[in-house]
């Protein structure tokens, strides 16, 4: 049935092709967008079995072409001796980096590790020296790339970029590149889903054929990962960060969402996030000569794009500041330029993979000419240590933007019986649409000297480990005057998200001295990686550990007291303290309260001695 239905699929999808190139020309409509060319490439393009449920595809052909072997070259990827329609499974592009490193003296390998079913993810090291360690590498005193690609299997354009760069410089003439850059190319970061892979995965994508899945083998996105760490391929590659020490992160995506007419969009850190001397490295360097290299080889480069609403784009666009469970988010917390490339998976796979290839080229030539400048800015983001640290941010209108779209029209659907988008194929220019973003500061934190971590909360401690945050345990008990968190209205996520039941909760900050005991962790947020700490640590900052579920426990009664011993001691608590007396008297004042005897009896147990001193409080201390 589903290869009758794949055979169906192709057919229409060829009658649609055809119709649409020979009917559907696209016009450009302003001076600024570039206009489709009319002469025929050399490269056919591919058909997909979802282009006939598409919108049309703009006709495209760029000087990057010239980048493409003939599939009986000597070193054609899989890429290209497919035809340009296909990405190599895992084992194949294993074999394939496997030969290209044993016939270079450039490269080395290395296993970040292995995945919850049992795979080696990948590392591909380059350098003008051909270093196999991370000693090596930090030898060469040269700024470091990583680049990462398949977080999201299904969205693989980078893993076959990176091979074909990878071969230029090996086995063609780009060995130049390596002169004062190194670079790290990860293939496959989410090597599990990578493997879960057929034709009818992604269906809004154009291809490849075979595509793999978004979510890893315990169906866990990665790229809502970087600050919980609950995924085995995450752990392994914030460990490889901290060892290996890039200076620029690259973590190459495929859209989802709206037509468009440029083909590689990217982001990274907002100027008011906690990295803004990065921000103006990115923004001053790096976005304009990447944007020049893409237009220059026939690309359509953009910011990264997000519609406040899909159905109807005047209500403007949304700036995106990510918060540390997003890859460019987690870059900004601990001070690591990370570029976040989406792709529009609209353009067909050929595209999309050269412009990637283009990107990541003119980033390596980017970094060796402003490798200094890049290096200084990360030092001055690591060591700026702010003492009033956002944890929560402000949605505010931001600046306008002129948005190269494509036009549509809204029509009623028999199906759904709701208005539906169709996109004609036809550029428009979308003038000074309004943006939103999420840029002002709400909740903000006092930076504290230290916080405490109790050792009996493994867990927390060991993803701190894991991320690089430095800490000691006490070796003595130590006295301190410290404020802890104490909550009330805890509010639980109806439905688990990525494998954990989030919670949000009011709290109120109070003093107090305690003794802490001897392997209690202290953690200095005067260090590189503070900043993280912080937004990790702190309870209303959305990815905290605490808001993903860690402490989860802490809301759980376990002991009680029965009716028949809260009733004599009520009255004896009653008889010893006036002033509690006048309190309850006011409580029954409370329609509900007075006619809930339980609520009654369980308002003397809480103000008890016997009631638990530790329940809905939050276990990590902070100095004051």
């Amino acid at each position: 049935m589903r290869r009758a239905f794949l055979a169906s699929l192709i057919i229409n999808s060829m009658f649609s092709f055809a119709s649409v190139a020979a009917t559907e020309e696209p016009q450009a409509i302003d001076s600024s967008i570039a206009e489709p060319r009319n002469t025929e490439s050399v490269y056919a393009e591919p058909v997909f079995i979802n282009d006939d449920i598409l919108p049309p595809i703009l006709t495209w052909q760029g000087a990057s072409e010239a980048l493409i072997k003939p599939a009986d070259s000597p070193w054609a990827t899989p890429f290209e001796q497919q035809a340009l329609t296909q990405s190599p499974n895992y084992d194949d592009t294993h074999q394939w980096l496997t030969n290209l490193v044993d016939n270079s003296a450039l490269l080395a390998q290395t296993s970040l590790g292995k995945s919850p079913q049992g795979r080696d993810i990948w590392m591909v090291i380059a350098s003008e020296s051909g270093a196999t360690t991370p000693t090596e590498l930090s030898e060469s005193n040269k700024p470091t790339v990583l680049v990462q690609a398949g977080i999201h299997s299904g969205e693989i354009d980078g893993k076959d970029a990176g091979m074909m760069l990878l071969r230029d410089i090996t086995q063609g003439d780009k060995q130049a590149l390596l002169d004062k850059v190194n670079l790290l190319f990860v293939p496959i970061l989410s090597v599990d889903a990578h493997e879960r892979s057929t034709e009818f995965n992604r269906v809004n994508q154009r291809g490849p054929v075979d595509m793999g899945w978004r979510t890893n083998a315990r169906n866990l996105n990665l790229n809502r990962d970087y600050a919980k760490l609950d995924t085995l391929e995450l752990q392994h590659m914030i460990r490889a960060i901290n060892v290996w020490q890039p200076d620029l992160y690259i973590d190459v995506h495929v859209t989802d969402g709206i037509d468009y007419q440029y083909d590689v969009t990217f982001g990274y850190n907002v100027k008011q996030g906690y990295s803004p001397a990065s921000f103006d490295w990115l923004e001053k360097y790096y976005r304009p000569e990447i944007e020049s290299a893409l237009t220059d080889n026939g690309h359509v480069p953009g910011p990264l794009v997000f519609a406040l609403d899909n159905t109807d784009l005047s209500k403007g666009l949304s700036y995106w500041n990510p918060s540390p469970r997003f890859s460019n988010g987690y870059g900004d917390a601990r001070h690591l330029p990370t570029i976040l490339i989406e792709n529009h998976s609209l353009k067909p796979f050929k595209q999309r993979v050269l412009g990637t290839y283009v990107m990541l080229e003119q980033t390596l030539k980017t970094v060796a000419t402003h490798g200094t400048k890049l290096k200084a800015a990360i030092y001055e983001d690591k060591y700026q240590r702010q003492q009033q640290v956002p944890l929560t941010w402000n949605t505010v209108e931001q600046a306008g933007w002129d948005f190269k779209g494509i036009d549509y029209i809204l029509e009623a659907s028999e199906i759904s019986g709701n208005d539906v988008v169709r996109w004609n194929g036809q550029p428009k220019l979308y003038p000074n649409l309004p943006v939103m973003g999420n840029t002002e500061p709400n909740i903000i934190t006092q930076r504290p000297k230290f916080y405490y971590v109790p050792a009996q909360w493994q867990q927390v401690i060991d993803r701190l480990s894991i991320h690089g945050v430095r800490m000691k345990p006490l070796t003595e008990p130590k006295t301190v005057k410290v404020s802890q968190y104490q909550f009330s209205e805890p509010q639980f996520n109806l439905k688990d998200y990525e494998g954990r039941q989030r919670v949000k909760a009011t709290s109120n900050k109070v003093n107090i001295e305690t003794t802490l005991p001897i392997g209690t962790i202290q953690i200095a947020t005067n260090q590189p990686l503070g900043d993280l700490a912080i937004l990790l640590l702190e309870p209303q900052s959305a990815d905290s550990f605490f808001q993903w579920g860690f402490f989860n426990s802490i809301f759980t009664r376990t002991e009680y007291i029965e009716d028949y011993a809260v009733e004599p001691l009520a009255a004896q608590m009653l008889n010893e303290d006036e002033s509690l007396a006048k309190e309850f008297k006011l409580a029954l004042e409370d329609e509900a309260f007075a006619n809930d005897p339980k609520a009654r009896l369980r308002w003397f147990y809480e103000r008890s001695p016997y009631f638990d001193e530790q329940y809905m409080k939050y276990p990590v201390l902070r100095s004051r």
